[in-house]
Protein backbone atom coordinates (compact mmCIF):
# COMPACT_ATOMS: atom_id res chain seq x y z
CA UNK A 1 0.00 0.00 0.00
CA UNK A 2 2.78 2.44 0.92
CA UNK A 3 4.51 1.82 -2.49
CA UNK A 4 1.24 2.48 -4.32
CA UNK A 5 0.95 5.47 -2.47
CA UNK A 6 4.26 6.43 -3.23
CA UNK A 7 4.09 5.71 -7.01
CA UNK A 8 0.72 7.32 -7.42
CA UNK A 9 2.79 11.03 -5.34
CA UNK A 10 5.83 10.50 -7.43
CA UNK A 11 3.27 10.58 -10.83
CA UNK A 12 1.12 13.77 -9.24
CA UNK A 13 4.34 15.62 -9.41
CA UNK A 14 5.21 14.35 -12.61
CA UNK A 15 2.30 15.51 -13.98
CA UNK A 16 2.05 19.17 -12.36
CA UNK A 17 5.16 19.48 -14.64
CA UNK A 18 3.30 20.25 -17.95
CA UNK A 19 1.06 22.41 -18.89
CA UNK A 20 -0.41 21.86 -22.52
CA UNK A 21 -3.60 22.44 -23.76
CA UNK A 22 -6.41 19.25 -22.41
CA UNK A 23 -7.37 18.36 -26.04
CA UNK A 24 -3.53 18.02 -27.48
CA UNK A 25 -3.41 14.42 -28.69
CA UNK A 26 -0.33 14.66 -31.28
CA UNK A 27 2.97 13.80 -28.98
CA UNK A 28 3.91 11.44 -31.34
CA UNK A 29 4.31 14.78 -33.84
CA UNK A 30 6.09 16.83 -30.86
CA UNK A 31 5.63 16.90 -27.21
CA UNK A 32 5.22 20.25 -25.04
CA UNK A 33 8.18 20.52 -22.82
CA UNK A 34 8.03 20.83 -19.37
CA UNK A 35 8.63 23.60 -16.79
CA UNK A 36 12.51 21.96 -15.83
CA UNK A 37 12.98 21.61 -19.49
CA UNK A 38 12.09 25.05 -20.22
CA UNK A 39 14.30 26.44 -17.19
CA UNK A 40 17.11 23.99 -18.31
CA UNK A 41 17.23 25.75 -20.93
CA UNK A 42 17.17 29.29 -19.97
CA UNK A 43 20.07 28.48 -17.22
CA UNK A 44 22.11 26.99 -20.23
CA UNK A 45 22.04 30.09 -21.99
CA UNK A 46 22.86 31.86 -18.98
CA UNK A 47 25.76 29.74 -18.40
CA UNK A 48 26.93 30.30 -21.88
CA UNK A 49 27.81 34.22 -20.98
CA UNK A 50 30.06 32.54 -18.30
CA UNK A 51 33.54 32.80 -17.70
CA UNK A 52 34.04 28.71 -18.07
CA UNK A 53 30.67 28.37 -20.14
CA UNK A 54 31.98 25.23 -22.21
CA UNK A 55 33.47 23.49 -18.65
CA UNK A 56 29.70 24.12 -17.00
CA UNK A 57 27.59 22.62 -20.27
CA UNK A 58 30.14 19.58 -21.05
CA UNK A 59 29.15 18.76 -17.18
CA UNK A 60 25.52 18.82 -17.94
CA UNK A 61 26.26 16.49 -20.76
CA UNK A 62 28.33 14.14 -18.80
CA UNK A 63 25.86 14.24 -16.67
CA UNK A 64 23.19 13.28 -19.24
CA UNK A 65 25.20 11.36 -20.63
CA UNK A 66 25.07 8.80 -17.48
CA UNK A 67 21.43 9.11 -17.05
CA UNK A 68 20.92 8.55 -20.57
CA UNK A 69 23.36 5.08 -20.19
CA UNK A 70 21.75 4.00 -16.97
CA UNK A 71 18.32 4.25 -18.40
CA UNK A 72 19.49 2.44 -21.43
CA UNK A 73 20.96 -0.28 -19.63
CA UNK A 74 24.41 0.49 -20.93
CA UNK A 75 28.02 1.78 -20.02
CA UNK A 76 28.42 5.23 -20.84
CA UNK A 77 30.86 5.30 -23.29
CA UNK A 78 28.03 3.22 -25.81
CA UNK A 79 26.34 6.30 -25.71
CA UNK A 80 26.63 9.99 -27.39
CA UNK A 81 24.60 12.91 -28.21
CA UNK A 82 23.83 14.03 -32.11
CA UNK A 83 21.29 16.35 -33.35
CA UNK A 84 18.47 14.43 -34.27
CA UNK A 85 17.31 10.59 -34.72
CA UNK A 86 17.95 10.87 -38.37
CA UNK A 87 21.33 11.73 -37.64
CA UNK A 88 21.82 8.79 -35.38
CA UNK A 89 20.17 6.73 -38.01
CA UNK A 90 22.06 7.46 -40.97
CA UNK A 91 25.41 7.07 -38.88
CA UNK A 92 24.19 3.76 -38.42
CA UNK A 93 23.82 3.44 -41.87
CA UNK A 94 27.31 4.66 -42.81
CA UNK A 95 29.15 2.55 -40.20
CA UNK A 96 27.51 -1.03 -41.79
CA UNK A 97 29.20 -2.15 -44.97
CA UNK A 98 28.14 -4.17 -47.95
CA UNK A 99 25.55 -6.68 -47.40
CA UNK A 100 22.07 -6.84 -46.88
CA UNK A 101 19.85 -4.49 -44.05
CA UNK A 102 16.39 -5.39 -43.63
CA UNK A 103 13.45 -2.67 -43.44
CA UNK A 104 9.82 -3.24 -43.74
CA UNK A 105 7.93 -1.36 -46.48
CA UNK A 106 6.05 1.55 -44.69
CA UNK A 107 8.53 2.13 -42.25
CA UNK A 108 8.84 5.47 -41.14
CA UNK A 109 11.16 7.78 -43.35
CA UNK A 110 13.57 8.98 -41.03
CA UNK A 111 14.57 5.03 -40.64
CA UNK A 112 14.23 4.52 -44.62
CA UNK A 113 16.00 7.40 -46.64
CA UNK A 114 19.36 6.74 -44.62
CA UNK A 115 19.65 2.78 -45.81
CA UNK A 116 18.96 3.99 -48.96
CA UNK A 117 21.09 6.99 -49.26
CA UNK A 118 23.77 4.50 -48.44
CA UNK A 119 23.42 1.60 -49.78
CA UNK A 120 25.19 2.85 -53.50
CA UNK A 121 27.61 4.26 -51.29
CA UNK A 122 29.05 1.08 -49.77
CA UNK A 123 26.42 0.33 -47.40
CA UNK A 124 24.12 -2.74 -47.22
CA UNK A 125 21.33 -3.12 -49.77
CA UNK A 126 18.02 -2.86 -49.05
CA UNK A 127 16.09 -5.88 -48.75
CA UNK A 128 11.54 -4.98 -48.05
CA UNK A 129 10.27 -6.35 -45.51
CA UNK A 130 6.60 -6.04 -46.98
CA UNK A 131 4.28 -6.94 -44.22
CA UNK A 132 1.50 -5.63 -41.95
CA UNK A 133 4.01 -6.00 -38.79
CA UNK A 134 7.46 -6.80 -37.86
CA UNK A 135 7.27 -10.22 -35.97
CA UNK A 136 10.17 -12.85 -35.51
CA UNK A 137 8.77 -15.21 -37.75
CA UNK A 138 8.57 -12.81 -40.63
CA UNK A 139 12.20 -11.27 -40.09
CA UNK A 140 13.11 -15.20 -39.89
CA UNK A 141 11.61 -15.81 -43.06
CA UNK A 142 13.64 -13.20 -44.54
CA UNK A 143 16.97 -13.82 -43.29
CA UNK A 144 19.56 -15.24 -45.52
CA UNK A 145 23.53 -15.10 -44.94
CA UNK A 146 24.07 -12.02 -46.75
CA UNK A 147 21.88 -10.17 -43.71
CA UNK A 148 24.02 -8.03 -42.12
CA UNK A 149 21.14 -6.02 -39.93
CA UNK A 150 17.51 -5.27 -39.35
CA UNK A 151 16.27 -1.37 -39.06
CA UNK A 152 12.98 -1.15 -36.83
CA UNK A 153 11.13 1.19 -35.40
CA UNK A 154 10.40 0.34 -31.54
CA UNK A 155 6.80 1.82 -31.93
CA UNK A 156 4.88 2.11 -35.19
CA UNK A 157 4.45 5.72 -36.10
CA UNK A 158 1.03 5.38 -37.19
CA UNK A 159 -0.53 2.26 -36.14
CA UNK A 160 1.08 1.78 -32.59
CA UNK A 161 2.44 -1.60 -33.06
CA UNK A 162 5.66 -2.20 -30.46
CA UNK A 163 7.69 -5.26 -31.70
CA UNK A 164 8.93 -7.73 -29.72
CA UNK A 165 12.81 -6.49 -29.64
CA UNK A 166 14.53 -9.52 -27.60
CA UNK A 167 12.47 -11.80 -29.94
CA UNK A 168 13.83 -9.83 -32.97
CA UNK A 169 17.43 -10.22 -31.81
CA UNK A 170 16.96 -14.01 -30.77
CA UNK A 171 15.97 -14.39 -34.27
CA UNK A 172 19.04 -12.24 -35.54
CA UNK A 173 21.65 -13.54 -33.48
CA UNK A 174 25.21 -11.73 -32.13
CA UNK A 175 26.28 -11.73 -35.96
CA UNK A 176 23.66 -9.64 -37.02
CA UNK A 177 22.65 -6.04 -35.94
CA UNK A 178 19.69 -4.35 -34.04
CA UNK A 179 19.27 -1.17 -35.26
CA UNK A 180 15.61 0.67 -33.13
CA UNK A 181 14.36 3.78 -33.99
CA UNK A 182 13.19 4.14 -30.52
CA UNK A 183 12.07 7.86 -30.64
CA UNK A 184 8.06 6.76 -30.68
CA UNK A 185 8.65 4.87 -27.15
CA UNK A 186 11.32 6.08 -25.18
CA UNK A 187 9.99 7.53 -21.97
CA UNK A 188 6.46 6.31 -22.67
CA UNK A 189 6.79 2.45 -22.28
CA UNK A 190 8.86 -0.01 -21.77
CA UNK A 191 11.16 -1.41 -24.20
CA UNK A 192 13.53 -3.82 -24.00
CA UNK A 193 16.49 -1.70 -25.10
CA UNK A 194 18.94 -4.52 -23.76
CA UNK A 195 18.04 -5.64 -27.63
CA UNK A 196 19.16 -3.08 -29.37
CA UNK A 197 22.85 -3.13 -30.73
CA UNK A 198 22.17 -0.01 -31.79
CA UNK A 199 19.44 2.49 -30.84
CA UNK A 200 18.22 6.16 -32.12
CA UNK A 201 16.33 8.64 -30.14
CA UNK A 202 15.60 12.38 -29.78
CA UNK A 203 14.00 13.79 -27.65
CA UNK A 204 11.21 16.47 -28.68
CA UNK A 205 8.44 13.06 -29.07
CA UNK A 206 7.63 11.90 -25.70
CA UNK A 207 10.53 12.66 -23.18
CA UNK A 208 9.32 16.07 -23.69
CA UNK A 209 12.45 17.46 -23.75
CA UNK A 210 12.53 19.79 -27.11
CA UNK A 211 14.82 19.81 -30.37
CA UNK A 212 18.46 19.33 -31.30
CA UNK A 213 19.86 16.74 -29.21
CA UNK A 214 19.33 12.97 -29.66
CA UNK A 215 20.88 9.64 -27.85
CA UNK A 216 22.93 7.42 -30.10
CA UNK A 217 23.76 4.19 -28.12
CA UNK A 218 26.44 1.80 -29.71
CA UNK A 219 26.98 -1.10 -28.24
CA UNK A 220 30.04 -2.84 -27.58
CA UNK A 221 29.09 -6.09 -28.22
CA UNK A 222 28.88 -4.75 -32.24
CA UNK A 223 31.93 -2.49 -32.57
CA UNK A 224 33.17 -5.35 -34.55
CA UNK A 225 31.01 -4.72 -37.20
CA UNK A 226 30.75 -1.26 -37.38
CA UNK A 227 32.88 1.36 -38.72
CA UNK A 228 32.77 5.19 -38.76
CA UNK A 229 31.31 5.80 -41.65
CA UNK A 230 30.55 9.66 -40.69
CA UNK A 231 32.76 9.84 -37.59
CA UNK A 232 34.27 13.55 -37.57
CA UNK A 233 36.44 15.09 -35.35
CA UNK A 234 34.72 14.79 -32.35
CA UNK A 235 34.70 11.71 -33.06
CA UNK A 236 38.37 10.50 -32.76
CA UNK A 237 41.63 10.81 -30.14
CA UNK A 238 43.54 14.17 -30.00
CA UNK A 239 41.84 15.65 -32.86
CA UNK A 240 44.17 18.87 -32.04
CA UNK A 241 47.25 17.41 -31.70
CA UNK A 242 50.35 18.49 -32.79
CA UNK A 243 47.83 21.23 -34.82
CA UNK A 244 50.57 23.49 -36.95
CA UNK A 245 49.86 26.02 -39.71
CA UNK A 246 52.69 23.95 -41.77
CA UNK A 247 52.09 20.22 -43.01
CA UNK A 248 53.77 17.60 -41.57
CA UNK A 249 57.48 16.82 -42.61
CA UNK A 250 55.91 13.84 -43.89
CA UNK A 251 53.19 15.56 -45.97
CA UNK A 252 50.20 14.53 -44.06
CA UNK A 253 47.86 16.32 -41.83
CA UNK A 254 48.02 13.70 -38.95
CA UNK A 255 44.68 12.52 -40.19
CA UNK A 256 42.80 10.29 -39.35
CA UNK A 257 43.00 9.45 -35.88
CA UNK A 258 42.45 7.00 -34.00
CA UNK A 259 38.43 6.53 -33.17
CA UNK A 260 37.26 7.17 -29.55
CA UNK A 261 36.15 3.93 -28.11
CA UNK A 262 32.36 3.43 -28.10
CA UNK A 263 29.03 5.69 -29.63
CA UNK A 264 31.66 8.57 -30.01
CA UNK A 265 33.14 7.53 -33.08
CA UNK A 266 30.38 8.15 -35.18
CA UNK A 267 29.72 11.54 -34.59
CA UNK A 268 30.70 14.49 -36.65
CA UNK A 269 30.79 17.33 -34.35
CA UNK A 270 30.21 18.07 -30.63
CA UNK A 271 26.57 18.44 -29.92
CA UNK A 272 23.90 21.29 -28.71
CA UNK A 273 24.95 21.49 -25.16
CA UNK A 274 21.86 23.09 -23.89
CA UNK A 275 19.42 20.85 -26.23
CA UNK A 276 21.49 17.63 -24.72
CA UNK A 277 21.28 19.29 -20.75
CA UNK A 278 17.49 19.83 -21.37
CA UNK A 279 17.22 16.03 -22.71
CA UNK A 280 19.22 14.96 -19.62
CA UNK A 281 16.48 16.77 -17.32
CA UNK A 282 13.38 15.59 -19.07
CA UNK A 283 14.84 11.74 -18.84
CA UNK A 284 15.40 12.48 -14.99
CA UNK A 285 11.48 13.43 -14.74
CA UNK A 286 10.83 10.22 -16.19
CA UNK A 287 12.97 7.74 -14.25
CA UNK A 288 11.85 9.94 -10.73
CA UNK A 289 8.01 8.37 -11.97
CA UNK A 290 8.91 5.45 -13.56
CA UNK A 291 8.31 4.27 -17.24
CA UNK A 292 5.89 1.96 -15.90
CA UNK A 293 3.35 4.55 -14.23
CA UNK A 294 3.69 6.62 -17.27
CA UNK A 295 2.55 4.22 -19.56
CA UNK A 296 -0.18 2.41 -17.20
CA UNK A 297 -1.93 5.90 -17.35
CA UNK A 298 -1.31 6.55 -21.20
CA UNK A 299 -2.26 3.49 -22.23
CA UNK A 300 -6.10 3.79 -20.03
CA UNK A 301 -6.19 7.08 -21.72
CA UNK A 302 -5.90 5.63 -25.06
CA UNK A 303 -8.03 3.28 -24.68
CA UNK A 304 -10.76 5.17 -23.74
CA UNK A 305 -10.40 7.26 -27.09
CA UNK A 306 -10.49 4.13 -28.95
CA UNK A 307 -13.46 2.74 -27.32
CA UNK A 308 -15.47 6.54 -27.99
CA UNK A 309 -14.09 6.20 -31.69
CA UNK A 310 -15.46 2.41 -32.07
CA UNK A 311 -18.72 3.46 -30.58
CA UNK A 312 -19.11 5.74 -33.30
CA UNK A 313 -18.42 3.43 -35.82
CA UNK A 314 -14.12 4.47 -36.24
CA UNK A 315 -12.13 1.48 -38.32
CA UNK A 316 -8.90 0.90 -36.26
CA UNK A 317 -6.05 -0.82 -37.88
CA UNK A 318 -4.53 -3.56 -35.76
CA UNK A 319 -7.47 -3.32 -33.06
CA UNK A 320 -6.06 -6.51 -31.89
CA UNK A 321 -3.12 -6.25 -30.54
CA UNK A 322 -2.27 -7.44 -27.26
CA UNK A 323 -1.06 -4.35 -24.64
CA UNK A 324 2.33 -5.79 -24.27
CA UNK A 325 2.25 -4.78 -28.10
CA UNK A 326 0.49 -1.66 -28.50
CA UNK A 327 2.55 2.00 -28.13
CA UNK A 328 0.81 5.08 -27.18
CA UNK A 329 -0.12 5.38 -30.60
CA UNK A 330 -2.89 4.43 -32.95
CA UNK A 331 -5.45 5.40 -36.21
CA UNK A 332 -9.13 5.34 -37.52
CA UNK A 333 -10.97 6.39 -39.99
CA UNK A 334 -14.98 6.85 -40.26
CA UNK A 335 -16.45 4.78 -43.54
CA UNK A 336 -18.36 6.74 -45.87
CA UNK A 337 -16.58 10.21 -44.60
CA UNK A 338 -14.07 12.23 -45.62
CA UNK A 339 -11.23 12.10 -43.30
CA UNK A 340 -10.18 15.80 -43.99
CA UNK A 341 -13.89 16.39 -42.73
CA UNK A 342 -13.35 14.21 -39.70
CA UNK A 343 -10.03 15.74 -38.80
CA UNK A 344 -11.99 19.01 -39.40
CA UNK A 345 -14.43 18.91 -36.94
CA UNK A 346 -11.89 17.32 -34.16
CA UNK A 347 -10.33 20.43 -34.66
CA UNK A 348 -13.28 22.55 -33.97
CA UNK A 349 -13.62 20.57 -30.87
CA UNK A 350 -10.49 21.34 -29.34
CA UNK A 351 -8.30 18.59 -30.24
CA UNK A 352 -5.06 18.61 -31.55
CA UNK A 353 -4.20 15.36 -34.04
CA UNK A 354 -2.52 14.03 -36.86
CA UNK A 355 -4.24 13.56 -40.30
CA UNK A 356 -2.15 11.04 -42.29
CA UNK A 357 -3.45 10.04 -45.50
CA UNK A 358 -7.25 8.16 -44.78
CA UNK A 359 -6.15 7.57 -41.08
CA UNK A 360 -6.20 9.95 -38.33
CA UNK A 361 -3.87 9.38 -35.51
CA UNK A 362 -4.32 9.47 -31.74
CA UNK A 363 -1.07 9.92 -29.46
CA UNK A 364 -2.09 11.31 -25.77
CA UNK A 365 0.46 11.24 -22.78
CA UNK A 366 -0.31 10.52 -18.97
CA UNK A 367 -1.03 14.55 -19.12
CA UNK A 368 -4.00 13.82 -20.89
CA UNK A 369 -6.94 14.95 -19.07
CA UNK A 370 -10.31 13.18 -19.40
CA UNK A 371 -11.81 16.10 -21.17
CA UNK A 372 -9.91 14.99 -24.08
CA UNK A 373 -12.13 12.16 -24.25
CA UNK A 374 -15.52 14.14 -24.01
CA UNK A 375 -14.27 16.33 -27.23
CA UNK A 376 -13.44 13.47 -29.07
CA UNK A 377 -16.90 12.21 -28.45
CA UNK A 378 -17.96 15.52 -29.57
CA UNK A 379 -16.22 15.90 -32.55
CA UNK A 380 -17.29 12.31 -33.53
CA UNK A 381 -20.98 13.01 -33.00
CA UNK A 382 -20.66 16.65 -34.88
CA UNK A 383 -19.12 14.83 -38.11
CA UNK A 384 -22.09 12.42 -38.23
CA UNK A 385 -24.69 15.00 -38.47
CA UNK A 386 -26.25 15.53 -41.71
Amino acid sequence: MARLVDMNVQLARYLGRFDELPGYLDFARVGPISHDVAMTLVEAARASRGERAVDTLAARLEEARRNTAGFLRAAPHEVAFVSSTSHALFAAAAALQGGTVLVRRGEFPANVYPWLRLQDRGGPRVRWIDAPRVTPEVVAAHLTADVRALAVSAVDALTGHRPPLGALKEVLGRDRVLVVDAIQGLGAFPLEVEAADVLASGGQKWLRAGWGAAALLVRDRVSGHLSPGIGGWSGVREPLAEQAPAPAPDGTSGHPREPLPGAAAHTMTNPDYPAVAAFGVALDLVTTVGVDAIATRLADTLDALLDTARAAGAEIPHDDLPPEERGGIACFRLPGHDPADVHAALTRAGLTTTLRGPWIRLSPHATTPSQAVDRLAEGLRTTRRP
